[in-house]
């Protein structure tokens, strides 16, 4: 009888917001906004790490104005971001440190569903 193995666990990565409080199994914490939260200072944020060159480019950000009917093309050109140097390598660094332990992405945007932290944790997984 052959030895059935349970299917590799992935990463275990979390987005959160900011603005909300540590939880206990958050891990390393990292902003991947490029701009830093209104109002939040930065010894209340309790962050590992500022991981700016994750977060989409400036041009993108202010082109999809986190406009729900524009979501879908701003995750095809947020992709295509990742995929430059800079972006990729601080994918590569976010996925070291998931393999490291929990890691938890955070960011200010309100609604996550439409934000670019849950298209950044699908890259550092290694999912298109």
């Amino acid at each position: 009888m052959a030895d059935k193995k349970a299917p590799a666990k992935g990463p275990d990565i979390r987005v959160r917001r900011v603005y909300e409080a540590p939880g206990p199994d958050d891990g390393t914490r990292v902003l991947v906004d490029r701009v830093w939260p209104r109002g939040l200072a930065k010894a209340d944020a309790r962050l590992d790490e500022w991981a700016k060159a994750a977060a989409p480019s400036t041009e993108l950000r202010r082109w999809y104005g986190h406009e729900p009917e524009r979501f879908a093309e701003f995750a095809r050109r947020y992709r295509a971001e990742l995929a430059e140097p800079e972006r990729r390598e601080a994918v590569d660094h976010l996925r070291e440190l998931a393999a490291a332990g929990p890691l938890t992405l955070l960011t200010a945007v309100k609604d996550l569903s439409y934000g670019h932290a849950p298209l950044l944790a699908d890259a550092v997984r290694g999912h298109r």
